[in-house]
């Protein structure tokens, strides 16, 4: 069965704030779209592939015209550019005293510290790749991601060295491992070594070789359903993430960016560090995000940007007041994944004058960005310009979870209101628009979809189910996978997770799972609460009943205490489709939504038989 709209998005037919507008102002609107965008354009291919420019000449370049100004602000005082600069240079000598040459590999497993940030750009001094490895891996999973990244060496963190330890004992090879912060056994310390070295800047001679189109960055991707997979960042790529978004908020010296994501992960560690260092601005880093200590963290050290994810502004808009929510000085929030009921609250409670919403991925090649404060679009692509962008939106079929093919082979293109996947032409020629894939070739050409509109043409397959409307704004519909069949009817986990926006609840993780007797999955939702007695059950039956129609109403609740998710916020969801809704598996309240009773009760082996064996009917 394919993909629609008319049972997944309603909101996706919608359209835009401007649909209503008079022929002046819709020319106003079109004026004011184009030359805002070709402004950028313009600034942006400053940095692209014709400039010749890699990472570390674009970073040396904002530290020459700001020496003296702060780089991070911490707790403890500031670090400025110069002093930056210095421990990177450092870092660079470093690299080349230990025989390292460009193109050659070095793992980072380090926590968020402005360190983190100053050692992979002095190894890009000398034209090594940086492998950044997510700091809350350990064990198999850490292994794998050192393995696949081809290291050589290791630069760990003190504090993760009982994570480190534990993967050593799944066979890492030949890998040098040196501690920085703290020591652990059979590692060489980083600290004193680093100390001895030269803070003179490398020549830029010895990353002559390296050209834009080189990896500069190993990062990985979220795993949510298996294993990491490393993809490549090209100087060329991280150029255009490190200036991008800074380009589109006005980032100025004055401007001081609020990060709370990790740094191993592109929207933190270059999409949003480079609202700072692309123009000499400041960054405060924070160890991890804290709901509690946001408002308080952006009053002290006066931040007016914030890099966010949609989870991360869930977490605030759920959050008890605090007076620091007042009178903020952010002026600008930056991101992906922010689902218009979290957007509309957000706005609405703490005043940020502009949020600019972006669609992407570590690999991909397809990049949106809305900056109008068009509420839960992603970007947009007016029809007269699509020939300059590379995405599209094809059909979809839920049972093979693959496109929908013609009888000539073909893949279909949606109109606007329908829902599909998005994909993303590949052009080997144009930066924008290449595809580098992973370190695994098998990987690699899993997301690769051939022949689509004529033989012989290659488009990447972000997986991710999109709308757009006659404007041309996209919506972000579901990923595919999470959405699923019930009663014949398409139901999206995203839209569904919506509707639990509800007193008591702080988050709503939304998948199905497979019924016997029943064709499809039934909708569940894992719900981490303020507490059973903050929940009321009958109020809340009562507003999903009124908010979702009955084949998207989740039939059975999980209570947690806390739900898994990724470093970036995402929700695993595999182990929760395993587990079903059976009690005797899970130590968690399971609800049921009787369809005798109307109303939500205790799952009991009983009624989990009666289910399974058909005698009740749901």
């Amino acid at each position: 069965m394919t993909v629609s709209g008319r049972a997944i998005s309603s909101r996706a037919k919608k359209q835009g704030r401007f649909g209503q507008m008079g022929m002046l102002g819709a020319i106003a609107r079109e004026f004011n779209y184009v030359t805002s965008m070709l402004s950028v354009l313009k600034k942006i291919g400053k940095v692209g592939p014709g400039s010749g420019l890699r990472v570390p000449d674009h970073i040396e370049a904002t530290v020459d015209r700001f020496p003296d100004r702060p780089m991070a602000i911490l707790d403890e005082g500031e670090i400025s550019y110069r002093q930056f600069d210095a421990f990177a240079n450092r870092v660079a000598n470093w690299a080349l005293e230990q025989g390292l040459k460009p193109g050659d590999t070095v793992a980072l497993f380090m926590t968020n510290r402005w360190e983190y940030i100053a050692v992979w750009f002095g190894l890009s001094k000398v034209g090594i790749v940086t492998s950044l490895i997510n700091s809350q891996l350990s064990g198999h999973s850490l292994a794998h991601c050192l393995t696949i990244g081809e290291t050589r060496h290791a630069i760990v963190e003190g504090a993760l060295s009982e994570a480190y330890d534990a993967a050593r004992s799944c066979d890492l090879g030949d890998i040098r491992a040196w501690s920085f912060d703290g020591g652990f056994s059979d590692a060489e310390g980083l600290d004193d070594v680093l100390a001895g070295m030269s803070d003179s800047r490398p020549e830029r001679a010895l990353r002559e070789a390296v050209v834009p189109g080189d990896p500069v960055l190993k990062m990985f991707t979220s795993g949510t359903t298996g294993l990491p997979k490393a993809a490549l960042m090209t100087h060329v790529r991280a150029l255009y993430y490190l200036n991008i978004f800074a380009l589109i908020a006005k980032a100025a010296p004055e401007d001081r960016m609020m990060m709370v994501l990790p740094l191993y992960h592109a929207t933190g560690g270059l999409c949003g560090v480079g609202c700072a260092l692309s123009f000499g601005g400041a960054l405060v880093i924070r160890p991890r995000f804290s709901a509690s200590a946001f408002w308080p963290d952006v009053q002290r050290f006066k931040a007016t940007l914030f890099m966010y994810v949609g989870e991360l502004c869930r977490f605030l808009v759920n959050s008890d007041p605090v007076p620091e929510e007042a009178g903020h000085t952010l002026r600008c929030a930056i991101g992906n994944g922010m689902r218009r009921d979290v957007w509309d609250a957000f706005q609405a409670r703490f005043d940020v004058p502009d949020i600019v919403e972006f669609y992407g991925s570590t690999e991909g090649n397809v990049g949106l960005v809305n900056a109008y404060n068009q509420p839960g679009a992603v970007g947009r692509v007016p029809g007269y310009l699509k020939s300059r962008f590379n995405i599209d939106l094809v059909k979809f079929d839920l049972d093979s979870e693959m496109p929908l093919r013609t009888t000539e082979g073909r893949c279909v293109p949606c109109e606007p209101g329908e829902v599909g996947e998005a994909i993303g032409r590949i052009d080997p020629s144009d930066a924008r628009f290449r595809f580098d894939g992973y370190g695994s070739q098998e990987d690699t050409e899993k997301k690769v979809l051939r022949d689509v509109y004529e033989p012989g043409d290659a488009w990447f397959r972000t997986g991710d189910l999109m709308s757009r409307d006659k404007l041309g704004y996209y919506y972000f519909v579901d990923r595919v996978g999470d959405t699923f069949r019930w009663k014949s009817e398409n139901v999206a986990t995203g839209e569904v997770a919506e509707a639990f926006s509800f007193k008591g609840i702080e988050q709503a993780n939304v998948y199905g799972v497979e019924v016997a007797g029943h064709s499809g999955r039934a909708g569940m939702a894992a719900l981490v609460t303020e507490g059973a007695k903050a929940l009321d059950l009958d109020a809340l039956h009562a507003h999903v009943h009124d908010s979702l129609p009955a084949f998207a109403r989740p039939l059975f609740l999980r209570l947690q205490q806390q739900t898994d998710t990724t470093g970036t916020f995402k929700f695993r969801k595999v182990d929760l489709v395993k587990d079903g809704f059976d009690p005797a598996r899970v130590d968690d309240t399971i609800l049921l939504d009787h369809p005798g009773e109307g109303r939500y009760v205790p799952m009991t082996p009983q009624l989990y038989e009666a289910i399974q064996s058909g005698s009740l009917r749901v």
